[in-house]
């Protein structure tokens, strides 16, 4: 297969930029760098689009070797033919593949070849013949045979038909016709198993819907329904058009009485064999699809979460809350670094709340606290009501604000945490985890498996590893945007900057420690096992603030070098200029002196020239300083204070298919259904609404019994 060509059509790119992709993936290069400092070899594409191209890239050669496999599997069988290689080179899909090796697939002992060992298959020749004349059931008397257990003629005549029904169900052809029947005129059915048992599947207990237009989210939560016992779930589909399929291939009509015998066989074929095996492979793809968008979301939302501004420069305490065991604390400064730790209970009797009080109260003035942070688990309403309160007797100003704590406890107990806070408890490992993720939520959240964040759906029935690798990718690449400062960067950062693997970030944090802080980028040549390759991959995406060269604190890749300090002295800046590192007017001299002529007189792409003006002209930015500021609070509101018609702030927690739940402060965030988001027709959420956006929402029911709370973005 041409990949380059077979790619460049799927992604509507030139065949040029698929190859150099190709190329470049192959020869061990990262995606990040790739969509980073090669644009010019595959048009700007982001990093995003990069990665789908490497799936797809995959999946083309994960088919054509096993368009090998079969070749050589049949080829063995003495059986392979011009005209079966000619539809193996014509097979699109690995389910093609498979159909067209089906027939000559090693089975178990099944109905047809316990009759082909009793001698019946040429019977069954004869009877697929259908000529004129021919009578099967006088011509079956010949294969009576009590040895081989064919008592009578139409013991043979049935042991034919099971042949025959064995053959149809192992035509690609007859396969590939009906599964777009299935897809066009089935649908996903599901039943209660009980319909007396109540669940959360109610509404699936007698639910039907086309599978063409059914949604992603309703197929995996019929999955879940069935996997845990309420559900029965199936295809329904008239057979009266697949069947219509069988005859017209197998039915010549020259002869009524095999015609009678074949079109029992073919609805034989079809109940027994072809429907239950089309009716698992449209689950399967219906199944598939639903984890891959649900995925999508999952990635889009893991992304905006990682991508939170940071809350830089802040003493934060971090409030793990709990009922039993208390609510522990933790102040850290900020750097991240622990400055005191405690427990409180204020959820317990009045004196212990007031001593929780005078102990918060004691620590905010000690440490001088700026912000309180809030996990989101057990017990976090009341925590949150009792910080709002106690807050407004500090002697500054306060706020807080509530953080998922998704992850946290398994952070705390995990060996990087008892690695980096030895002396802690593992329950205030957690405290500092919630402070810490207030302050720079990249830098706290690399350090737990993605998929324990929680900003998705059904996580937990998607095919883990796939799952696992699109979260990766999408830490990868928020890391990579972002940069890591190389003198401060973690060892679980570190492992997601791009070119570098764990051994790699030991060799890092162990020279760190034994020479100190590093003095350049150049510097990081001398670290053990990092070789060449590694610091091209890596070295753009590590910052050192502390280095001479300002452009150790930018974007710029070191092979860029020479071409920027050239650009800023075409722009005209004086050594002393250029040393001070403050080049806020370059935009505008560039665009005097001409991107386009600059850039040959540089003999560098314009998508390289454009992205070094963007470093130097804000050496060291953070991309995350442009999203929505985290929103905060001093005050808290209880379920029973709202009303309908309520207008309220709120920031959005968690976009899903069916809309987005968003947190107005109170305990339990309200849903924005997909309906009430904006006024035009969207297909997802996600079209309008991110994580971490702050939004203006209305009150439009409340269930206090059930801890419901329905928003609307409309008419606001």
């Amino acid at each position: 297969m041409d990949y380059s060509a077979t790619l460049s059509q799927l992604f509507n790119i030139k065949e040029e930029y698929a190859k150099n992709i190709i190329a470049l993936l192959d020869d061990g290069n990262t995606i990040p760098f790739i969509a980073r400092y090669r644009k010019e070899m595959h048009g700007s594409m982001d990093d995003q689009l990069i990665r789908e191209f490497s799936d797809k890239l995959d999946y083309l050669r994960g088919l054509d070797k096993r368009r090998e496999e079969i070749k050589a599997l049949i080829e063995a069988q003495e059986k392979l033919t011009d005209e079966i290689v000619a539809a193996l080179e014509k097979a699109q899909t690995l389910s093609e593949l498979e159909d067209i090796y089906r027939p000559f697939k090693p089975k178990r002992k099944t109905r047809a070849s316990v009759a082909k060992q009793r001698g019946l298959e040429p019977l069954a020749l004869e009877i697929i013949k259908q000529e004129k004349g021919f009578d099967p059931i006088n011509f079956a008397e010949r294969f009576v045979d009590e040895e081989k257990e064919v008592l009578t003629a139409q013991d043979a005549v049935n042991g034919a038909m099971d042949i025959i029904a064995e053959q149809l169900s192992d035509s690609a052809e007859i396969r590939k016709r009906l599964r777009v029947i299935f897809r066009n005129s089935g649908s996903l059915k599901s039943t209660a198993a009980d319909e007396e048992q109540d669940s959360v599947y109610t509404n699936y207990y007698d639910f039907s819907e086309p599978v063409k237009k059914i949604a992603g989210h309703r197929v995996l939560a019929v999955n879940r329904g069935e996997k845990e016992g309420f559900l029965k779930v199936g295809i329904e589909l008239d057979s009266a058009q697949p069947l219509a399929v069988i005859f017209k291939a197998l039915d010549k009509g020259t002869n009524p009485l095999c015609s009678d015998i074949l079109r029992a066989a073919g609805e034989d074929a079809y109940s027994r064999l072809i429907f239950p095996s089309i009716e698992r492979e449209i689950r399967s793809e219906l199944t598939e699809t639903a984890d891959e968008n649900a995925m999508k979301v999952f990635a889009v939302n893991l992304k905006q979460l990682l991508m939170q501004p940071p809350v830089k420069g802040k003493t934060v305490l971090g409030l793990d809350p709990g009922y039993r065991t208390g609510c522990k604390v933790a102040v850290v400064d900020d750097t991240g670094k622990v400055l005191d730790t405690a427990v409180i209970y204020p959820t317990h009797s009045e004196l212990k709340i007031a001593q929780s009080k005078r102990k918060l109260l004691e620590l905010i003035k000690k440490h001088n606290v700026d912000i309180i942070s809030i996990g989101n688990g057990t017990a976090s309403k009341e925590t949150e009501m009792f910080a709002a309160d106690a807050i407004k007797e500090a002697d500054h100003t306060v706020y807080y604000m509530v953080v998922s704590e998704a992850g946290a406890s398994v952070y705390s107990a995990s060996k990087l945490a008892a690695a980096e806070l030895p002396e802690l408890d593992l329950t205030l490992r957690s405290a500092v985890s919630i402070a810490r993720r207030l302050q720079d939520p990249l830098a706290e959240l690399v350090k737990i498996e993605p998929k324990a964040i929680g900003v998705g759906q059904y996580q937990h029935d998607m095919p883990q590893k796939r799952l696992g690798e699109t979260l990766d990718g999408v830490v990868e690449d928020c890391v990579n945007s972002v940069g890591a400062d190389l003198n401060t960067a973690s060892p679980a950062l570190l492992l997601r900057v791009s070119g570098l693997n764990s051994t790699v970030c030991k060799n890092i944090v162990a020279y760190r420690e034994e020479n100190g802080a590093f003095g350049s980028r150049a510097e990081l040549k001398k670290v053990p096992k990092l070789g060449p390759k590694a610091f091209e991959q890596c070295a753009g995406f590590l910052r050192v603030p502390e280095s001479r060269n300002p452009l150790d604190n930018t974007g710029v890749h070191p092979e860029s070098y020479a071409t920027a300090k050239e650009l800023l002295k075409l722009a005209d800046y004086s050594d002393k200029e250029i040393k001070s590192a403050k080049f806020g007017d370059l935009q505008a001299r560039i665009k005097k002196l001409g991107t386009k002529s600059l850039a040959e007189k540089l003999g560098v792409g314009l998508p390289t020239l454009d992205d070094i003006v963007k470093e130097l002209s804000k050496p060291g930015r953070d991309p995350r300083d442009e999203m929505p500021k985290p929103m905060l609070r001093s005050d808290v509101l209880d379920i029973k204070d709202l009303k309908e018609g309520m207008e309220l702030k709120g920031t959005v927690r968690n976009v899903i298919d069916f809309g987005a739940f968003v947190d107005i402060g109170v305990h339990q965030d309200g849903l924005v259904h997909i309906s009430q988001i904006c006024d035009k027709y969207i297909k997802h959420p996600s079209e309008v609404l991110k994580v971490g956006d702050i939004v203006k929402v209305k009150i439009l029911s409340v269930d206090v019994g059930k801890n419901r709370i329905s928003l609307t973005m409309k008419g606001i």
